[in-house]
């Protein structure tokens, strides 16, 4: 029995070799452009950001109204000692007439943002509307609003073999981390726990009523994290369960660092 491979055409390694050094060259340009899109992608999202910024800013001046002194002396007077409190800088509050209970934050313009939806006035006091309130100015404080941008146009270029999806994981456990040093800036604003938690509630079940509503609420609020299914929902969220933002808040104002910090802040209020 003979067991040969003479027969292998002499052209056959010079090729193979060939081959693998054009795959080779293919893969590293392909990746070449690949950066070179993405780069180009993010400079457009950046550019695009600032373009939506300013024509949402200009929207909102036609169907939100900026909160003042004069037009809104409760809210504003809320607004001033969580802005002194936390110093986040230049920022307008807008306040806009739609049924629905949410805020948030915007602008790359030196002065930021912050939108509020009015049904949220009748809903909270004024300790839970100072948690909202100091939550949006530690986005604005933090550089969220800048960060937000330039991050998710990475997390979202194009990119080979799925990393993508992966880089878009990531993205979202960044913006849940940010949700959690937002909640301890809108505890340092309102002062509170108590206000800080029951805001949180709200925000999740704004339709409560009475008391025995609230603590129903919280009940179902405290089961968010025992199914796995909310665990596996949450990988794919910007924002952590309510319970585990509760949880969190409570472990921190119970640490000297929230103690220290929040004497430092309140002293801002004699300055």
């Amino acid at each position: 029995m003979v067991r040969t491979t003479a027969y292998r055409h002499p052209n056959e390694f010079p090729t193979l070799l060939l081959t693998l050094l054009i795959s080779v060259a293919v893969v590293l340009i392909s990746a070449f452009l690949t950066q070179c899109l993405s780069l180009l992608i993010v400079v457009f999202i950046l550019g695009a950001s600032i373009f939506s910024s300013r024509a949402m800013q200009a929207q909102l001046m036609r169907k939100a109204f900026l909160v003042s002194p004069e037009r809104s002396p409760q809210l504003d007077k809320v607004v001033q000692v969580c802005a002194r409190r936390l110093q986040p800088g230049p920022l307008n509050v807008y306040v806009v007439r739609e049924n629905m209970v949410n805020a948030y934050t915007f602008g790359l313009s030196e002065t930021k943002n912050i939108v509020m939806y009015e049904p949220m006035l009748r809903i909270m006091n004024a300790g839970e509307l100072a948690f909202v309130l100091g939550h949006e100015m530690g986005h604005v404080a933090l550089g969220h609003t800048w960060l937000n941008t330039f991050v998710g146009g990475l997390a979202g270029s194009p990119s080979p073999f799925g990393i993508g999806y992966i880089m878009y994981l990531v993205f979202q456990r960044w913006s849940r981390a940010c949700e959690f040093s937002c909640d301890r800036a809108g505890l340092l604003a309102c002062g509170s726990l108590n206000y800080a938690v029951s805001a949180l509630v709200r925000l999740a079940a704004p339709k409560i009523q009475s008391q025995a509503e609230y603590e129903q609420a919280l009940t179902m609020i405290d089961a968010q994290d025992d199914a796995f299914v909310n665990q596996l929902a949450e990988l794919f969220q910007s924002h952590p369960m309510i319970i585990k933002r509760i949880n969190a808040l409570k472990e921190y104002a119970a640490s000297p660092e929230y103690q220290s910090l929040q004497a430092s802040v309140n002293q801002n209020l004699q300055a």
